[in-house]
């Protein structure tokens, strides 16, 4: 997905194609971000580990954690936090929003 603009909602998945406890790696104006369903709700955070850059949507999700596949940080998809080191700093978090079928994705600036 390219060419959507910072700041505006962009059509990146349907709910009825989405089960739960399941996450999509997907790509929007060059930055690699994971969406993620959890008891109902979808979330979304950049695919990127602040420890070592790692690539989150490739790790385990574990109730409401994505777990580094390198060297098993997790942090919280509801908000982006570290909670287990050895990452310390957020990742990214991203607004979502429903709409109809529609699952739709705001970039945080």
């Amino acid at each position: 997905m390219n060419d959507a603009g910072m700041g505006e909602f962009i059509p990146v998945a349907t709910v009825s194609g989405f089960p739960e406890s399941r996450k999509l790696c997907l790509e929007i104006d060059d930055r690699f971000i994971v969406l993620v369903h959890v008891d109902g709700k979808f979330y979304c955070l950049d695919d990127v580990c602040t420890h070592d850059g790692g690539p989150l949507g490739e790790g385990e999700l574990e109730g409401k954690c994505l777990v580094c596949p390198r060297h098993g940080a997790k942090f919280d998809v509801t908000n982006g936090e570290a909670v287990l080191m050895p990452a310390t700093e957020a990742t990214a978090s991203h607004e979502v929003r429903v709409v109809g079928d529609s699952i739709l994705v705001r970039i945080a600036e």
